[in-house]
């Protein structure tokens, strides 16, 4: 009896202590909720950088250097995330440091950006690293909020002065930038567009940021299906139907870097590429001529009072010898705008894609220029 009596007793102790817990908890949790607020990706307070789809359900983010910026008050920021593929990355910036890479699944879940900060307003940047790529396996990123703790959303960080807008290839997305395997890897992982010669070139100004480039892209043939002109008006490179309003954004500088890769195929006539493009027989001079000034052309119509610098390099296009630089400086020789300017990278003298010094060269050299010309307002 005295045994039964004490754990009867026991139970009557225990019972009452699991409800008190499991209360607490409950109340822990409904505390969490309350402390944490979504803000949705249409909130106007988010300031969004670069091309964007924006949908019914959430932000689509394409183009390497798109950046989400957000002025807050709190400890901590998740962001609401879903990649197509699994293959993007991000940079996270904290009050202006880089705190951290973000790695994307495909799973539609929180991902922590910052936690732990001092009580205060804060500012974040989320920085899409990696590019657009169907033909790499590379989808794009679905962003649907961010998830502030103990805070809420301040005003948008006043918009920069200036706007630089490039056109290019693997190069301006900084592919393999950071392999130091003694490859020239086309990895995700190894790609950082951050560290590119064209965000370099912005944030030394201070400048909005718009990067259109693709690797393996050409102007009039590529290594895959589409071609620049054909995806240069675009929201989403891999949708045809998706035309950019060029009223969105409208750039005081625009670099284009292209060619690299057409000077690769036109002399690979056994290439799918080449034959759907040309045929049996290379492109002519006039022909490439012609086509360069005609790209141009359709960015002069999107942006008159743009400054238009016409770029090459640093890979094997510009090296001693080709004749890709001559073609560049025909084409704008021709079309007598004088808000159109040549300035060619030096060739690297190096395997594979530019590295990270070879961008910092790069990055001041288009620097130098700029400034030499007063192409922007200082």
């Amino acid at each position: 009896m005295r045994k039964a009596t004490f754990i009867k007793n026991t139970i009557g102790l225990i019972l009452p202590l699991s409800i008190f817990f499991a209360g607490f908890q409950v109340f822990r949790k409904i505390d969490d909720i309350e402390a944490r607020t979504f803000i949705p990706y249409n909130h106007t307070q988010i300031q969004y950088e670069g091309r964007v789809g924006v949908k019914t359900d959430a932000a689509e983010l394409y183009w390497p250097g798109t950046t989400l910026r957000i002025n807050f008050q709190g400890t901590g920021v998740d962001a609401l995330l879903k990649d197509e593929k699994g293959q993007n990355f991000y940079n996270v910036i904290i009050d202006g440091k880089n705190i951290q890479r973000l790695k994307l699944d495909t799973t539609k879940r929180f991902y922590s950006l910052a936690k732990d900060l001092s009580p205060g307003k804060h500012t974040l940047e989320l920085f899409k690293i990696t590019q657009y790529h169907k033909e790499y396996g590379r989808g794009f990123t679905k962003f649907f909020g961010f998830q502030l703790d103990n805070g809420k959303l301040l005003a948008p960080p006043k918009p920069k002065k200036n706007k630089i807008e490039f056109y290019g290839n693997s190069v301006t997305c900084g592919h393999a930038i950071e392999d130091t395997t003694g490859g020239d890897s086309g990895a995700s992982k190894f790609e950082n567009n951050y560290l590119s010669y064209g965000a370099l070139t912005v944030r030394h100004f201070n400048a909005q940021y718009s990067c259109i480039a693709k690797s393996g892209i050409g102007l009039m043939v590529s290594w895959s299906p589409a071609i620049m002109p054909e995806i240069y008006n675009l929201t989403n490179p891999a949708d045809s139907t998706s035309t950019w309003d060029f009223s969105k954004y409208t750039p005081d500088v625009v670099v284009v870097n292209l060619l690299q890769n057409d000077a690769g195929i036109v002399n690979t006539p056994e290439h799918k590429e080449f034959k759907r493009r040309f045929g049996a027989s290379a492109p002519s001079q006039d022909f490439i001529i012609s086509s360069y000034k005609k790209f141009i052309q359709s960015l002069r119509r999107e942006y008159p009072r743009a400054n238009i610098i016409c770029t090459l390099g640093s890979m094997g296009v510009t090296q001693e010898g080709s004749k890709w630089p001559g073609y560049v400086s025909a084409a704008v020789a021709s079309l007598g705008d004088k808000k159109v300017y040549v300035h060619f990278f030096p060739f690297k003298n190096s395997p594979g894609h530019p590295r990270l010094k070879d961008h910092r060269i790069m990055a001041q050299s288009l620097i130098s220029f700029i400034e030499s010309h007063h192409l922007l307002k200082i």
